[in-house]
């Protein structure tokens, strides 16, 4: 990671260990992310690009930068729009930014934004800018069905074709059958299964109740729906407008939220992906989703400089990524002891834990993972890492309360915890995130 301390020793708060460039650590100056919606209702008619624009155009207003000051935005989304494969560079261009403002796109699953906070948090370290705007968006709402393959073949020999005989006699192969779109769904290109199906397999390995998935899945939207009665949130969410019927309507909630969970109505629903054995069901599961989120990363001495007050600093950030055939979603659980071994910490250092919820199954199983005294023996030659203390996890709810837009959510989580420092009056925090393909996320926070 770039200029990080070789120090050996943890110092706990001291900043010996954070991330630094030539103008000091990397502050979060500010972020700001849109409501986020269940698919196909309030962002219905709003795509990506939408979603991400209004984010950036918010959280460039609320700092009341110049667009100019922005030398880099950094986004990306995991469900791709074909008409608008450059995200980033298409925010800019939507959302009002200067024109000749630097862009470039990431995409890495559900930690997508985690890795443009890490890209921009890079570019400050090596002096290569002081003011990065990083974020990410998704709609799953405008995703494309997928076609049968038949169907889609035949459409493109058609399209081929030198006459309208010869379209004609193309189109004659399909079939009624044919015509019948594929479901879409979140699958493992390189095995086949879906994120469902791999959760399924976590619980059974790690001996993951349904009590337990369902407790958790009831904290989270009791969390949720705690912290946004309170006005803890409000802050870091924005009201969104989109058009409806030729109408500009305002969006300013959460609608996945339940504000008034109750235990025992988890027991009702049935398992998903495992109809006989399985545990895994809608309410301990994060839906499909919509939403946007924006973070302004700066220099501390640039920061300073302005007149801002960082929210966080981000100390210090790790990537990891396992076999995707097992365990899928426990990429976090590797990721997690090289953030804090490069922040100089351990867990009991910490003031928060936030852990994305793409499932109970998987949050439930990482924990295991992490406080197992083999697991991370076997996978990376290092000991465990400790107890994960239940009473700062999570603390504001996670995705499976606010759902899951998958490019967004890193910048959701980041967001929320920093903010959450704030109110604390500081402290440390560990932020991590499992995606597709093995991959595991972690980010350590830090606020004087």
């Amino acid at each position: 990671m770039a200029a990080e301390s070789a120090n050996t020793q943890s110092t706990g708060r001291s900043d010996s260990w954070a991330m630094k460039g030539p103008g000091g650590r990397i502050a979060i100056v500010a972020g700001v992310r849109t409501p986020f919606a269940r698919i196909a209702t309030a962002f219905r008619d709003a795509d990506a690009v939408d979603l991400g624009a209004m984010a950036a155009a918010e959280v460039l207003a609320r700092t009341g930068l110049a667009a100019s000051e922005i030398e880099q935005a950094i986004f990306g989304m995991t469900v791709m729009k074909p008409e608008a494969p450059f995200i980033a560079r298409e925010i800019v261009l939507a959302s009002g930014m200067d024109p000749r403002t630097d862009a470039w796109s990431i995409t890495r699953a559900c930690a997508t934004s985690f890795q443009t906070a890490a890209s921009g948090a890079d570019a400050i370290a090596l002096g290569h800018a002081d003011i990065v705007m990083t974020g990410g968006t998704d709609s799953t709402s405008d995703i494309s069905v997928p076609l049968s393959k038949r169907l889609s073949d035949a459409l493109r020999d058609a399209s081929q074709a030198r006459t309208n005989g010869d379209r004609l006699k193309v189109l004659s192969r399909l079939r009624p059958k044919d015509l019948i779109p594929r479901k879409p769904s979140i699958t493992e290109y390189s095995t086949g299964k879906t994120m469902g199906e791999s959760a399924e397999q976590m619980a059974k390995t790690w001996g993951v109740t349904r009590a337990e998935q369902d407790d958790l899945a009831h904290a989270s939207h009791s969390n949720a729906a705690a912290a946004l009665a309170d006005g803890r949130l409000d802050e870091q969410r924005m009201t969104a407008f989109v058009n409806a019927g030729g109408k500009t309507v305002p969006v300013s909630d959460d609608n996945l939220v339940r504000k008034n969970s109750q235990r025992e109505g988890y027991d009702k629903l049935k398992p998903v992906f495992d109809k006989k054995l399985g545990s895994v069901t809608a309410a301990n599961a994060s839906p499909l989703t919509d939403g946007a989120a924006a973070m302004i990363l700066m220099s501390e001495e640039r920061a300073k400089a302005l007149g801002y007050e960082p929210l966080a600093y981000i100390r210090s950030y790790a990537f990891a990524a396992k076999t995707p055939e097992r365990d899928l979603l426990m990429g976090p659980v590797l990721a997690a002891p090289v953030a804090l071994e490069r922040a100089g910490l351990s867990l009991s250092d910490l003031t928060l834990i936030d852990m994305h919820e793409a499932f109970a199954a998987q949050v439930e199983a990482n924990i295991r993972g992490m406080e197992s005294k083999t697991y991370l023996k076997e996978m990376s030659g290092r000991g465990p890492l400790g107890t994960i203390d239940r009473d700062i996890l999570n603390v504001n709810g996670g995705s499976i309360a606010f759902g899951h837009p998958f490019g967004a959510t890193g910048a959701r989580i980041l967001i929320q915890t920093a903010h959450e420092l704030k109110r604390r009056g500081g402290g440390l925090a560990m932020t991590t995130a499992c995606a597709a393909g093995g991959i595991g996320a972690a980010m350590i926070l830090e606020r004087d």
